[in-house]
């Protein structure tokens, strides 16, 4: 897979919406000042502030802004402003030439899931899922973003609060991101590619029930089984202690479990990706090392 340019002090940014709108006018703030304490110069889409039903406007106009940004050379890289929903409903308009003309990175993450998946099947180029523009960016989710996107030094490394799953190691290119998507995608031409991968995982607000059932879908359709390594995130708001009161104890850690027991690959769960803070920032396409047994993995950029 092709690498995406590395971004350098100067870089001009968009910051553009194609999944939901922003809540408050203080996320573009914030989402411009993130840009900006990066070294970068911030280009916000024309649509970025719009807001139709529950998306940042119509399909059409956040297409336009995501095309007008593909289509500028003198944009470096797209940093979309938040996740939500709504990113699936353009993938068949993406500018996918003008990607493969000027390769840049798009970062983002939960939503940010569908273009993610979509570029790398038809542009064959990796993308970052790490934060959000209009993210609080802790230390921490600042240093990883700033590795993934110059592409120096390694914006992973060891998952303190990981846990192993299954032993071993695993080597391949990243894939994944939400599983909500990567299961909405599945069958669809822009699947995610499991053959020899690293496959990494999070979600929020989805019971474990619901994690297994995608799971599983991934599973029974010998999915799971063709990776070289599973990397779970961090799966936030799920309601087990709801549950419980219901008589309910099946945990996510049990869930994520025997997925990767079934699978019978290398795999970790408690990785700090997802809905969290302090947030790695995954190089998706990047070839990574998953040690399982170390709760490290390495990625090479190459």
């Amino acid at each position: 897979m092709r690498p995406y340019h590395p971004l350098e002090t100067g870089a001009r940014v968009a910051l553009v919406a194609p999944a939901g709108p922003l809540s408050l006018p203080s996320d573009l703030e914030r989402a411009k000042s993130n840009a900006r304490a990066l070294g970068w110069e911030p280009v916000v889409g024309d649509h970025a502030e719009d807001r139709h039903f529950y998306f940042a406007g119509a399909d059409a106009d956040r297409l336009s802004d995501f095309n007008a940004a593909l289509r500028d050379d003198a944009i470096d890289a797209l940093w979309c402003l938040r996740g939500g929903y709504g990113a699936m409903r353009l993938l068949d308009g993406v500018d996918y030439d003008a990607l493969k003309r000027r390769p840049k990175p798009i970062i983002g993450y939960s939503d940010i899931t569908a273009l993610h998946c979509a570029v790398a099947a038809r542009a064959n180029l990796a993308t970052v899922h790490g934060p959000t523009a209009r993210s609080n960016l802790t230390e921490y989710a600042e240093r990883s973003l700033r590795a993934a996107t110059s592409r120096q030094g390694d914006p992973c490394g060891v998952a303190s609060g990981a846990t192993t799953l299954v032993g071993g190691c695993g080597r391949g290119r990243l894939v994944g991101g939400n599983l909500a998507l990567i299961a909405a995608l599945h069958g669809t031409p822009y699947q995610a590619r499991y053959e020899g991968a690293i496959l990494v995982l999070e979600d929020v607000n989805e019971a474990p029930y619901r994690i297994e059932r995608m799971l599983l879908q991934l599973r029974l359709s010998g999915a799971l089984q063709q990776c070289a390594g599973i990397a779970f995130g961090s799966f936030t708001n799920t309601g087990e202690t709801k549950d419980a009161a219901l008589g309910g104890d099946r945990s996510v850690n049990d869930v994520l479990r025997e997925a990767a027991m079934a699978a019978g690959v290398p795999a970790v769960c408690g990785i700090p990706m997802g809905h969290i803070n302090d947030q790695w920032s995954v190089p998706l396409g990047a070839v990574a090392e998953l040690d399982a047994d170390h709760q490290r993995l390495t990625v090479t950029f190459e």
